[in-house]
């Protein structure tokens, strides 16, 4: 989603001089035609991403839009406290922008793998949180929120993969989107896994259990109304997500079924195993957390016996 990030911002910076882009000496090959083309409007701060979210809130404060990038760990959870205090606490349009959702930098080890940045910034309210699931979607999620009024953060994955079956870029702020309908299991998913969520439930089509699939890519703010109608009509409800169960998609749709008191089972499909040293590419990653397709269906499978 990188390249298109770039190509969206320079498209909004071409009409709006206010957006800047700032990296922590992160984006090297991405974010080179950004930088050609608006020199004056490329910063780069160094490894110093509290420093660059500091800088950042200045600048909103002075009537700039500035996105600041980097690795997702490194946008969100290093420099928390000045997201936290700069552009939260004062309500300023300063755009977060993390790379790299779940394991996408799987080799890098454990301390690039973003599992926990989106139930830390849940935490913050005023915070717009967007995770789109697909390369077309991250487009069209940032040209209708990059002029919010107050501050966002936008999770997206390093690759551009395939495109998520039937979402076909749809995005609205606050709504949930639905790209396969089925009546016996709703999949509701977070983010770039949303790819492995389809192909699951193709996978059980084939063996005769129908399920819907929802992708939620607006997770602040949430898509409340549309989560009320799908679990209200649901028996089971699994969540994905390239994530910790805390404080993620799981507990926003838990949040929902006990406030309603639905006669819902969640079952919430994470990252459940803690860090123990050893790392590898995210497919490996997802199939030891048992979030590939295959782990998915079997996951599914074992609720209906």
């Amino acid at each position: 989603m990188r390249r298109v990030f770039v190509e969206t911002i320079m498209e909004i910076a071409e009409r709006d001089q206010r957006v800047l882009l700032l990296t922590g000496d992160l984006g090297f090959m991405a974010l080179e035609p950004f930088a050609d083309r608006f020199p004056s409007r490329f910063v780069n701060v160094g490894v110093a991403e509290q420093n660059m979210v500091g800088v950042a809130t200045g600048l909103a404060e002075a009537g700039f839009i500035p996105f600041v990038y980097s690795i997702a760990p490194f946008a969100a959870l290093r420099p928390f406290e000045f997201i936290r205090n700069g552009p939260v606490l004062h309500h300023l349009p300063v755009r977060v922008v993390g790379i790299g959702t779940g394991f996408d930098y799987g080799h890098a080890g454990a301390t690039h793998h973003a599992i926990e940045d989106i139930g830390v910034l849940r935490t913050q309210a005023g915070l717009s949180i967007i995770v789109p699931a697909d390369s077309h979607q991250a487009r069209t999620s940032i040209l209708a929120t990059w002029d919010l009024p107050g501050p966002v953060y936008y999770s997206l994955g390093k690759s551009d993969l395939a495109p998520v079956p039937g979402l076909e870029g749809r995005f609205q702020l606050g709504r949930a989107q639905t790209v396969r309908k089925g009546g016996d299991t709703t999949i509701i998913a977070m983010g770039a896994i949303a790819l492995e969520a389809v192909a699951a439930a193709e996978i059980l089509a084939l063996a005769g259990t129908s399920c819907s699939v929802v992708v939620v890519s607006s997770v602040v703010p949430p898509p409340i109304e549309d989560l009320e109608e799908i679990l209200s009509m649901s028996a089971l409800a699994v969540t994905v997500e390239a994530h910790v169960p805390a404080g993620g998609l799981g507990s926003l749709v838990c949040e929902v079924v006990a406030r309603c008191a639905f006669r819902c089972k969640v079952v919430t499909c994470a990252v459940r195993r803690g860090r123990d040293g050893q790392s590898g590419p995210n497919e490996w990653h997802l199939r030891r957390n048992e979030l590939d397709r295959d782990s998915l269906v079997r996951t599914i499978q074992e609720q209906w016996r």
